[in-house]
């Protein structure tokens, strides 16, 4: 119980998973929750055996409103107290947004809006006291750049994540906590795979555009040490981030309009 806790989101794969390994490789134990328990159960025995640290697995699905303080109250009751949180936990709606239902679209908010600034809420008034902590908001490429058909509300609820942490970052300066909105872009995840648009993005995204979940995760976990406001991970990214704030609206817009389409089923 004397070693620092990392609370993990989304944590059953991808960037969420290899975020739980970095941590418990500098020496945390990790909390770890999202929906499929046994994946937490396969990943907290893995971190166990490989890092010799403690394990706390609490299955629980973020669209559910209860969600947050039903983790952070069972992390309290066992007498664990957060000193890093990474919010992982996501995933992306496809097509149209007057082709949804709304519920969907609520559903999704809260996943990725909702659920990711209360567990902030309830977890920075002890970091602050604690005079520590790290902040990982996982938020996207797209939240740094225009908006684009299909998806509606992707790049939205991830520019709302850089924003916020930016005003965290803000905020905490001095405090011995550090914020982050991680920004990648394509990732090897189980994220296209779900959204339905993997053998699109396999057929027109080149390889060299693409990095590794354990790369982004380094990235973020680098970039919160060094208490930077926003990571962008990887060449290619940083130079589309740098980009998009240099391109007038208007031919951003009409370069997503000519080839969003790309990378989104619409």
């Amino acid at each position: 119980m004397d070693r620092r806790l990392a609370l993990v989101t989304g944590a059953s794969a991808g960037i969420g998973a290899a975020f739980a390994r970095i941590y418990a490789s500098h020496g945390y134990d990790v909390a770890l929750t999202a929906r499929r328990l046994d994946r937490l159960d396969r990943l907290a025995e893995e971190i166990r055996l490989r890092y010799g640290v403690e394990t706390v697995v609490f299955p629980a699905d973020l669209a559910d409103p209860a969600a947050p303080g039903a983790i952070t109250d069972h992390l309290a009751a066992h007498g664990r107290t957060v000193d890093a949180l990474v919010n992982n936990a996501g995933y992306g709606l496809t097509g149209r947004f007057a082709d949804t239902r709304w519920e969907d679209q609520r559903v999704f908010m809260q996943v990725m809006v909702t659920a990711a600034g209360e567990l902030v809420h309830r977890l920075l008034p002890g970091m602050l006291a604690r005079r520590f902590g790290r902040i990982v908001n996982v938020a996207s490429l797209a939240g740094l750049a225009p908006g684009g058909a299909g998806s509606t509300l992707y790049g939205a609820a991830k520019s709302f994540l850089v924003r916020f942490s930016q005003s965290l970052h803000l905020e905490t300066q001095g405090t011995g906590v550090h914020v982050t909105a991680l920004c990648p872009g394509f990732t090897y995840s189980e994220f296209h795979d779900v959204t339905g648009s993997r053998e699109l993005v396999n057929q027109t995204i080149p390889a060299w555009l693409w990095l590794g979940a354990d790369e982004v995760a380094a990235a973020g976990y680098e970039a919160a040490e060094a208490n930077r406001a926003v990571s962008v991970p990887g060449a290619p990214n940083k130079a589309a981030a740098a980009l998009a704030k240099l391109v007038p609206d208007d031919w951003a817009l009409a370069l997503m309009a000519a080839h969003g389409g790309r990378f989104r089923r619409i």
